[in-house]
């Protein structure tokens, strides 16, 4: 089973992207983040065109995440908002089981600058997703975790960073608060397989940051040890980040075999 998380940065904008992006990688999975729509003007019947059924929790303007899954994939028990959540207006979690794998995807706050109010969200939302991923699941479990996480975990992921040090997608505090996702029982499932790689997901608008490639791996792809026994490989596929008015996050894809249990 192939499986992508894209942040789409307005799945509307991004219409005929997506459609190339379904075209051409053809993965039974899909999780958006920043779709940017409404759930009642949500362009399902384009994904159903496309051969996928769609489940959706959005938002004007902002946020929104959805989970497509190829006709004859089933969506089971899916999950909106994280646990004590359901009054928090931004919708940036969404959760669903697809062929026996437990699929989260998120939106985590970008945080905006280091101090502010929206920083201090962003670690709460942090510390609420480790807690409803322990009172759901257990490490033993087959389970993704993907999205848009708005951290680099290392230095590794980004491109310059001194001038990224102690900023925002790079603070302590966050790596840290990813630290705590990943030691209850999750691996970065892309640095599993390619170790020592300068890869990126996200590249600026400005400065000409895609052409130099001065980017940060933000995006990411977090398993239990028993899916990251059936990965077969993880990559980021750069092609639609190269069209023309593009998202400024490029897909992370992960292929899964099929469980030996």
């Amino acid at each position: 089973m192939r499986i992508a998380s894209w942040n789409v940065n307005s799945i509307r904008a991004r219409l005929e992207h997506l459609r190339t992006f379904l075209g051409s990688a053809s993965p039974d999975v899909l999780c958006m983040q920043e779709t940017k729509v409404e759930d009642d003007k949500f362009p399902e019947e384009a994904l159903g065109d496309a051969g996928y059924r769609v489940v959706y929790f959005g938002q004007k303007t902002y946020n929104g995440v959805a989970i497509a899954a190829r006709y004859g994939l089933g969506i089971e028990d899916v999950k909106k908002n994280l646990d004590g959540d359901e009054d928090d207006a931004p919708r940036r979690f969404l959760a669903a089981t697809i062929e026996g794998v437990r699929i989260v995807n998120v939106y985590v706050p970008n945080g905006q600058a280091v101090g502010t109010k929206p920083f201090a969200y962003k670690l709460a939302w942090f510390e609420r997703l480790g807690l409803d991923l322990a009172t759901h699941h257990k490490p033993d479990e087959p389970l993704l975790v993907c999205g848009d996480f708005n951290v680099a975990p290392t230095n590794l992921d980004v491109h310059e960073p001194k001038r990224w040090e102690g900023q925002v997608l790079c603070h302590p505090d966050e790596r840290a608060a990813l630290g705590r996702l990943l030691s209850w029982g999750l691996v970065d499932a892309l640095r599993e397989r390619h170790p020592e790689d300068k890869i990126y997901s996200w590249w600026d608008y400005r400065m000409g940051a895609y052409r130099k490639n001065h980017g940060l791996r933000i995006d990411l792809a977090l398993v239990t040890p028993p899916l990251l026994a059936r990965t077969k490989d993880v990559w980021v596929d750069r092609s639609v980040r190269e069209l023309e008015r593009p998202s400024d996050h490029a897909p992370v894809l992960i292929d899964i075999g099929e469980s030996q249990a």
